[in-house]
């Protein structure tokens, strides 16, 4: 694992130590991120919000390019939530130019290093723009076979939930099953991320101690790192002690060992 990093990380820095303790043989194998804190880390310097979210630009590059040299199987962001319409129509538009631009600039990196591109949500939701961005992003990356990222945009968790069980439930029907045969395996299989695994390590930024509606289902027995770190100073090292967090755990899914 760690001649992956020999081109990015400078001998005996924070990152070299810090990447030396990972076990590479305990890894997690799906990374969930909370992107928290741009507009905090914005408004300490007396900038308006947007200015927070493009220096968050640069921790996304982070976490994928990190990722993907981990050889970390799913890696997904929670980027706009279906609460998120709620904020400043200015912010809104300038969080979608940004994903724009992002679509645009970073897809030739993201297919040099393998990742597939994906979206999650409502993504009828969205503006026809952006669909076509998305739709372009997701087509370039399909045949890749390293890291799946998945960005959620205008997701929530509930929602998601409740569309899965409707399309289980309208399946019984439709193979004349009665629905008390229903099972989590039906539900999982109309959920956004089917062919993922679920959540092993969620990771929010910016000091808050919630989940907000991301990932209801996938989350079962994930676990969770809170960093206080604002979410433009998340970066690599930032990334190592999340890992190594994850890896000091005893996870017994309910059982007692």
């Amino acid at each position: 694992m760690h001649e992956h990093f020999t081109e990015i990380i400078k001998p005996n820095s924070k990152e070299d130590d810090l990447l030396a303790a990972i076990d590479p043989n305990r890894l997690p194998k799906h990374i969930a991120v909370i992107m928290d804190g741009n507009g905090r880390w914005a408004r300490k310097r007396g900038e308006p919000r947007i200015f927070g979210h493009r220096a968050g630009a640069d921790s996304v590059k982070a976490i994928v390019d990190t990722c993907a040299r981990l050889q970390i199987k799913a890696v997904t962001l929670y980027a706009f939530s279906t609460e998120n319409w709620k904020r400043p129509k200015a912010e809104i538009s300038g969080l979608m130019s940004m994903l724009k631009r992002y679509l645009r600039s970073e897809l030739a990196e993201v297919s040099r290093n393998n990742i597939c591109f994906k979206a999650i949500g409502n993504i009828h939701g969205l503006s026809e723009e952006v669909q076509k961005e998305i739709a372009h992003g997701m087509n370039q990356t399909a045949a890749n076979t390293g890291t799946i990222l998945s960005v959620a945009l205008n997701y929530g968790g509930r929602a998601e939930i409740l569309d899965a069980c409707r399309k289980a439930a309208k399946s019984c029907i439709e193979s004349g099953e009665p629905i008390d045969n229903l099972r989590e395996t039906d539900i999982e299989k109309n959920l956004y991320t089917h062919g993922l695994p679920d959540v092993d390590l969620l990771i929010r930024t910016g000091g808050e101690m919630r989940i907000s509606n991301f990932l209801l289902w996938q989350l079962a027995y994930s676990e969770i790192y809170w960093t206080s770190t604002l979410f433009p100073d998340f970066r690599r090292a930032e990334i190592f002690e999340a890992i190594l967090d994850y890896q000091k755990r005893d996870r017994r899914f309910g059982d007692v060992k």
